[in-house]
């Protein structure tokens, strides 16, 4: 639907959907040769993701830092995609398509895209998410990855106590987080001024409130889920490590850590999603100029919205789920051994 016109897009008939007659009277389309074409470079791009970059990252991957290394090459490959099949193909297939003089087969357009990320500034509320997923995801992970451990390795009452006291914490309804967290955003330059002086921020409206607020409310899970990998970790290999010299940091860094990567891949994904996909915190925390892509889909919708602002609404929902399946698709593999592997297979 985002890539026809309005009038395709809500036909009745649902082949007016697929083939698009209005989108290709326009002169917007899919030749034969480009629907073969695209098919093969997503499937190559996909079997790409699924066989080869696994192997690639794991050979070129800074030494200890694998996490760097499914960083870069996932954005490696995420531009790599994106330039061939947007920048290069177009230009190629539509040169081929006029040396043949073959006709349109499927309607197809862009111009809803192109609105929706060019003209309403969509691209704003990309970046806004990805402040706040990456501000999410690295508090998350940092803090929950220590407490995990220290709560695995700990036997002492205090930990169960803890746990449960996250457990309570991670059941609040997230507008009563919201609630109160409010008056300290709201109040935050006046509480800032002894520190900052005139210059004290507000922090109410910006992306570092949600994130607070987002960490506060997914902290409890990645605690207790990184907790549960720690646990199936037996306890021997630290006392190895420190049997051969290493302090308990540095056991947990390069002997139990190595292990974990696939836990914590998981927890992140999961920590990833949280932030991401959130509509409650950041449309009541930021203002219009900073919202995040989730609730900047709402301002699609009021009281005059027209069969095209339905449709471009469509295309920014697609642009959202888009990086997830890229995501997925990527981690697919990490996430099914984060979820069954134990400290056998390290």
């Amino acid at each position: 639907m985002s890539f026809k016109a309005p009038v395709d897009a809500f036909a009745g008939n649902p082949l007016d959907v697929i083939f698009g007659p209005m989108t290709r009277a326009g002169g917007d389309g899919l030749t034969l040769i480009d629907v073969v074409v695209g098919i093969a470079v997503l499937y190559a791009a996909v079997q790409f993701a699924m066989r080869l970059l696994p192997r690639l990252v794991g050979v070129y991957s800074p030494w200890g830092s694998l996490v760097l290394g499914w960083l870069i090459g996932s954005a490696v490959f995420a531009v790599g995609f994106i330039l061939v099949f947007f920048g290069l193909l177009p230009p190629i297939l539509g040169a081929i398509n006029s040396a043949l003089g073959l006709e349109p087969v499927i309607g197809l357009t862009t111009a809803h895209y192109q609105a929706v990320w060019i003209d309403n500034e969509f691209w704003r509320n990309f970046v806004n998410s990805l402040i706040v997923t990456v501000g999410v995801v690295t508090v998350s992970l940092t803090v929950g990855t220590l407490a995990g451990y220290a709560l695995a390795r700990s036997g002492s009452q205090l930990a169960f106590w803890i746990l449960i006291i996250a457990l309570v914490f991670r059941a609040l309804p997230h507008s009563v987080l919201v609630a109160g967290y409010l008056p300290v955003f709201v109040n935050s330059a006046a509480i800032l001024e002894p520190i900052f002086g005139e210059n004290a921020p507000t922090l109410y409206g910006q992306p570092l409130a949600v994130i607070a607020v987002l960490v506060s409310i997914n902290q409890p899970f990645t605690i207790w889920m990184l907790r549960s990998f720690f646990m199936s970790i037996p306890a021997e290999l630290d006392e190895a490590a420190r049997v051969d010299g290493c302090t308990h940091f540095q056991a947990f860094r390069w002997v139990i850590m190595p292990v974990m990567w696939p836990g914590v891949i998981t927890t992140g994904l999961f920590s990833f999603l949280l932030a991401y996909n959130d509509f409650l915190v950041t449309s009541l925390l930021l203002d219009a100029s900073n919202q995040t892509m989730v609730p900047a889909i709402a301002g699609y919708f009021n009281r005059e919205t027209t069969t095209t602002d339905q449709v471009e609404a469509v295309a920014a929902a697609v642009s959202i789920t888009a990086p997830l399946f890229l995501l997925v698709m990527i981690f697919q593999r990490q996430i099914v051994s984060g979820l069954t592997a134990g400290a056998v297979k390290g």
